[in-house]
């Protein structure tokens, strides 16, 4: 999943963008209202996390905006101005929840997953394809009775196939949502961790599960969906 940062403290965006990176989310940070606005109109993010108290426009405005150009994803506030009152205009900026600071990781965490499970409606918490089985909330993999260990990125990269399974991922769509806005789209970097994953997730087995379109992308799939590279 992909998340864009609105925070203007060095110091505080990194300290949740290092968290949410060791969770396996690509994090695009903003530094003012101007750039979030200008980060959402060129990239395609699952979730947002708003500071309020930042330059150019705050994170109401922010909000407001992205609501007023179509953006559905889930917006959540995040802010040391907890007042009910604050509350309230956040939700009605069009926002879906609001933490103050400060925070307790673990329920940022948990109240992101949550805003990602409605978005997505019937997402289950398991993720299964053929004997593979992925947990997207302790982020456990196996296939069969094989525990599977994973990088974040590496997991991050699974899920996104499993949660598309039997569809055909191109590179872009990858690039949008598991990668960051550092990503080279030259660099052969995709091509790398899908090798990695097909050494972990099909070496040993008898099926296959990544497939590969040459020149399309890569499937998911229990069935044959294209050549391997």
């Amino acid at each position: 999943m992909r998340v864009l940062l609105l925070e203007d403290e060095p110091r505080v965006a990194h300290f949740i963008a290092r968290g949410l990176r060791e969770q396996s989310y690509a994090v695009d940070i903003a530094g003012d209202g101007e750039d979030a606005l200008y980060h959402s109109s060129i990239n395609e993010y699952d979730l947002f996390i708003l500071d309020v108290m930042v330059p150019q426009k705050d994170g109401f405005q922010v909000c407001r905006e992205m609501r007023a150009q179509g953006i559905r994803q889930p917006i959540l506030m995040l802010t040391a101005r907890d007042a009910i009152d604050d509350r309230v205009l956040g939700l009605d900026c069009g926002a879906d929840d609001y933490i103050g600071k400060p925070f307790d990781f673990k329920e940022l965490l948990a109240r992101m997953r949550a805003l990602l499970r409605r978005a997505n409606e019937v997402r289950p918490e398991v993720l299964r394809v053929a004997d593979l089985t992925v947990n997207t909330a302790d982020h456990t993999v196996s296939r069969g009775n094989r525990h599977i260990s994973l990088t974040a990125k590496e997991y991050s990269l699974l899920e996104f196939f499993t949660l598309r399974a039997g569809k055909l991922v191109g590179r872009a769509l990858i690039a949008e949502h598991v990668w960051d806005e550092n990503f080279d789209p030259f660099s052969n970097v995709i091509d790398v961790y899908v090798r990695r994953l097909r050494k972990k997730i099909d070496d040993g087995f008898d099926r296959p599960l990544i497939h590969t379109r040459r020149g399309e992308g890569y499937i998911l799939s229990a069935d044959d969906g294209g050549e391997r590279a």
